[in-house]
């Protein structure tokens, strides 16, 4: 099965992709972290009942004493509070910078307990094991971790690798079906800044995705992963190329910040309408032609998301809030734009009227 490697210059990694690899996860820790004979497992109050017993045992059963944490799955909880918590648990368990922390959750999971790891002791070892489509090939490969604050998502943070990344395609059998297309708007994505074969690929093996196939879920975390893992090898700390990850991402923060942090739109639906509009903001000028936004448009829609946004706020709300976005240098916005699928360029001088045209073309109604 797929293990993708990421050699950076101060450490090395693998992720692992195969059924059933969490049956195996004290062997994982033991092999990443050789002096971890005790974790925190942090899981979240939406995992915790399907998988987080069962991932408990086998850590106990191999050797390795763990403790339970276990953080609400909310964006609105994704804050500085929840990662306090988790430092007095920490804390009460004699956590030591030999020891782990073990994540089994989404991508809220991998930020927030990748954070309290990063920051516990100036850093101590974290597995990330995601438990969701987005988290596999997204938030758990790279090192980025964060909370939200009021004035914009993933604003506090930090850069830490993880020790290990486990990717068990079985744990996505528990996924509501709205979460698992979530998790196909960040693979979109990869193939839009890199790879045209995957974004066809993805499209054409849609049913067979969504129909949770093992086969076919193997090959598209892999692939995806194997995109993020050469970005972040390539760019670890965002200096240049790693932006291009962050394709539909301004505008989707956005739609975010402005519709209370996931309580109208999920994560990957804000970002599937968030790459139409940049899509059709390249097109506005004129760095692509219109075939550009509408194969977006029809992928996006063909995994069952949506491409347009009931009830967005008022362009100038909405501006306010990109200007408030983490990638803003000087003050000027950075967008992520698509000159053909397989190609992204970074601008920052975007004009109101030009981010106004892009609101405007996945507004619905």
């Amino acid at each position: 099965m797929p293990d993708i490697p990421l050699e950076l210059p101060h450490h090395t990694y693998r992720v692992t992709v195969a059924p059933g690899a969490l049956e195996g996860l004290a062997g994982v820790v033991r092999g990443a972290v050789p002096s971890a004979d005790r974790v925190v497992l942090v899981t979240d109050e939406g995992v915790e009942p399907h998988h987080g017993r069962t991932v408990a045992k086998a850590l106990q059963e191999g050797g390795v004493d763990t403790a339970v944490a276990v953080i609400p799955v909310s964006e609105k909880k994704k804050t500085l509070g929840t990662v306090r918590n988790l430092y007095e648990i920490f804390l009460e368990n004699k956590l030591e910078r030999g020891h782990a922390v073990v994540t089994l959750g989404g991508g809220i999971c991998c930020d927030v307990a990748g954070f309290a790891a990063g920051t516990y002791l100036r850093g101590v070892p974290v597995i990330q094991c995601p438990t969701t489509l987005l988290a596999m090939v997204d938030a758990s490969v790279g090192g980025k971790t964060g909370v939200n604050v009021p004035q914009g998502k993933n604003l506090i943070g930090a850069f830490h690798q993880p020790a290990a990344v486990v990717c068990d395609p079985r744990v996505l059998e528990t996924l509501p079906e709205r979460e698992l297309r979530c998790g196909l708007a960040e693979c979109l994505k990869h193939g839009v800044i890199r790879d045209p074969t995957l974004f066809d690929w993805i499209g054409a093996n849609a049913a067979a995705i969504l129909g949770l196939d093992e086969a076919a879920l193997v090959e598209l975390i892999a692939r995806n992963v194997k995109i993020k893992a050469d970005v972040v090898v390539a760019d670890e700390r965002e200096a240049g190329e790693r932006a291009h990850l962050n394709f539909g991402h301004t505008f989707a923060h956005a739609i975010e910040a402005t519709a209370a942090f996931g309580t109208r739109f999920k994560h990957g639906e804000a970002v599937a309408i968030g790459m139409v509009a940049a899509a059709r903001c390249a097109q506005r000028r004129g760095l692509c032609d219109a075939a550009v936004g509408d194969r977006i448009v029809a992928a996006v829609e063909a995994v069952g998301l949506p491409s347009r946004g009931d009830g967005l706020a008022d362009d100038a709300i909405l501006l306010k809030a990109m200007a408030m976005d983490k990638k803003v240098r000087d003050g000027r916005i950075r967008l992520v734009l698509p000159t053909r699928i397989g190609e992204v360029v970074i601008v920052d001088d975007a004009d109101a009227d030009q981010v106004a045209a892009a609101w405007a073309a996945v507004r619905r109604g």
